[in-house]
């Protein structure tokens, strides 16, 4: 590595506090504001207990909770594959989340939005292993979903 690619690399991070960049799980950043202190809505259907639990291992169960977090999830799936017989081989799983952080102490929402993503399975095989290819797709679907949301939490300004 030549000297200038080293002086530019001990650099980095001086340019970056100049610009304001703060970690988001340093002392006081977003993420250690939400880490333990979410309280999500109770899930009422298997999407919403799914995405409950990948959002709780990321930003931990509320003790106490200064945030809660609603949840309206909208499903879909949609046919790819059919074979010469008329069956469908691979589903696509749609799921679009809009979500909303509340203050609990005041009850202001502090940010909202939507997200989307999707996942696919195959229904070759068994009638077993499309079922559990299918619920795979529908943990894997979710967890990208509270990974996008996650994100946008800790991009949020909470002051």
């Amino acid at each position: 590595m030549s000297l200038l690619n080293r002086r530019a690399l001990l650099l980095a991070p001086l340019t970056l506090a100049a610009c304001g960049f703060q970690p988001v799980y340093g002392p006081g950043g977003t993420g250690r504001a939400l880490q333990n202190r979410v309280l999500v809505d109770e899930p009422e259907e298997r999407f919403g207990f799914l995405l409950t639990r990948a959002l709780e291992e990321r930003l931990g169960r509320a003790n106490p909770a200064a945030y809660g977090l609603s949840l309206t999830i909208k499903t879909r799936e949609e046919g790819l594959a059919i074979d010469s017989e008329g069956n469908t081989e691979r589903f696509d799983l749609l799921a679009t989340v809009e979500y909303a952080l509340r203050d609990l102490n005041t009850g202001n929402v502090v940010t909202s939005g939507e997200v989307e993503n999707f996942t696919g399975y195959s229904t070759t095989g068994t009638t077993v292993a499309t079922l559990a290819a299918e619920k795979d797709a529908q943990e894997r679907l979710m967890t990208i979903i509270a990974d996008q949301i996650v994100t946008r939490l800790i991009a949020t300004d909470l002051s």
